[in-house]
């Protein structure tokens, strides 16, 4: 009964110490998500802001990676649910967070580039016409396609959402400074133009998750090292 009782605390101890490690491997803890999002965002938001101050075209938009960032995330959530691992009730609710995240910034994508096609459409259909006028008379009146104006601003708003959830569930701190810093970024886009609205946004990925998420995969990695060390 001693050697019995001994083996089954020994049992216990390891499954508990399983049990946290695998806790531990969620999909925001070990870096991989905010490192995704941050490098596809701040990589296509600075793009965009060569394309309107250089004025040229890639050919595509390329804000469309963003899809490419929501279908990982989708693929590790579900294998991580069929592995059957330990994972925290919190966990699972910062997937669906940052999944609902990625869906809302693709469907604003959708939206800004519908938009001014489907609206130039719209108001062809009844006869007028928008129109670039110069006070000055400086140059003739040129046709003008609708917009929305400081449309990024909005991206910068929502950046900060998920960035202070996780930050403030898991109370880590540079992702919570990152998303004040974000909010700030979008006050300060309000007043600034679309072009530099996009750099702006550049800075407000790598702060809220880029740089953050480095610093996250770097500390997973070294103490998934010391326990294998261990």
């Amino acid at each position: 009964m001693p050697d019995q009782n001994q083996i089954t605390e020994k049992e216990s101890i390891e499954i508990i110490t399983s049990m946290i490690q695998k806790a531990k491997g969620s999909y925001h803890e070990t870096g991989i998500g905010p490192i995704l999002w941050g490098a596809v965002v701040s990589f296509a938001s600075f793009v965009s802001f060569l394309q309107m101050k250089y004025g040229f075209s890639i050919g595509f938009d390329v804000w469309l990676l963003v899809l490419f960032a929501i279908i990982p995330q989708i693929m590790i959530s579900v294998r991580e649910k069929r592995s059957g691992g330990v994972k925290k009730y919190e966990d699972d609710a910062l997937d669906t967070v940052w999944l609902v995240f990625g869906i809302s910034l693709f469907c604003l994508i959708v939206y800004r580039n519908a938009i001014p096609s489907v609206t130039t459409r719209l108001i062809a259909d009844e006869g007028w016409q928008m129109m670039k006028h110069y006070t000055d008379g400086s140059k003739p009146d040129e046709p003008l396609t609708p917009f929305v104006p400081s449309f990024y601003s909005i991206y910068i708003m929502l950046y900060a959402f998920p960035t202070l959830v996780t930050g403030l569930v898991k109370k880590y701190k540079p992702m919570t400074y990152g998303a004040l810093l974000s909010y700030c970024l979008f006050v300060i886009s309000c007043f600034t133009t679309s072009w530099n609205d996009m750099l702006l946004g550049a800075i407000a990925a790598m702060v809220c998750w880029l740089i953050p998420g480095i610093l996250l995969r770097r500390k997973y990695l070294a103490q998934k090292n010391a326990n294998v060390n261990v």
